[in-house]
């Protein structure tokens, strides 16, 4: 296909989309106004299932499916940082490359602070994700949080430690299985904002600490003398 083709139909997806968009804005209700069709269905719905918070209502019942489109966005980034950077790590270590996993040098109160504040992160990140079935927030919140807490004990300069937490093959199957869940979750059962919230907490999770893992190996890989 030239150039010119694809440019022709690059311009006709982006003048269907652009009428879609103008079309759906027009037909918006008017601001301040006192008619609100969304809003009252989407209440009406979530006090039909007895939900406590209409906003995770929505976000992990009425409009699930697109919810599930974020959570398989994260799963191919995550998936496609592995593949991508684990090739390079490959490469780079078949070129004489080699990692260095030794604790870094830094003060103990600062390493001392890092260990402590550990716990307190993950708890407040599973608060996070419990507390998003009554006030908005939740699973995506939350598990950026539980993801980045484990890399506490890497900025206290002990990587060893940090790989003995977070075991590559486990979170990539509990990313797999947490966004299964997350789908059949949708589409059979309706209503279970907790699982479903829980379900997205740990598959955002696991994707933060697949990410930052290969990431890590990358910025460890170093090159030994005279290659």
């Amino acid at each position: 296909m030239s150039g010119r083709i694809r440019l022709g139909v690059f311009l006709a997806g982006a003048a269907g989309l652009a009428w879609l968009l103008i079309s759906a804005f027009l037909r918006l209700p008017g601001f301040g106004g006192d008619f609100h069709p969304y809003g009252e269905r989407s209440v009406s719905a979530g006090l039909a299932r007895e939900v406590p918070n209409i906003v995770s209502s929505i976000n992990f019942d009425q409009r699930a499916f697109d919810t599930v489109g974020e959570e398989l966005i994260l799963v191919a980034a995550a998936l496609g940082a592995v593949v991508l950077l684990r090739t390079i790590r490959q490469e780079a270590e078949d070129e004489a490359g080699e990692h260095r996993h030794g604790p870094a040098e830094v003060l103990d109160a600062f390493r001392i602070t890092g260990y402590a504040l550990l716990p307190i992160t993950v708890l407040i990140g599973i608060y996070i994700i419990a507390h998003g079935y009554l006030s908005p927030g939740g699973g995506f919140q939350g598990g950026v949080v539980l993801g980045s807490a484990l890399h506490l004990v890497y900025l206290s300069g002990d990587y060893p430690a940090l790989a003995r937490l977070r075991p590559i093959p486990l979170f990539e199957a509990a990313e797999v299985l947490a966004a299964g869940a997350f789908v059949v979750l949708g589409l059979g059962f309706a209503g279970q904002v907790t699982a479903m919230n829980a379900a997205v907490g740990l598959e955002v999770g696991c994707a933060t600490v697949l990410v930052l893992a290969k990431f890590f190996e990358q910025a460890l890989l170093i090159r030994q003398e005279g290659s």
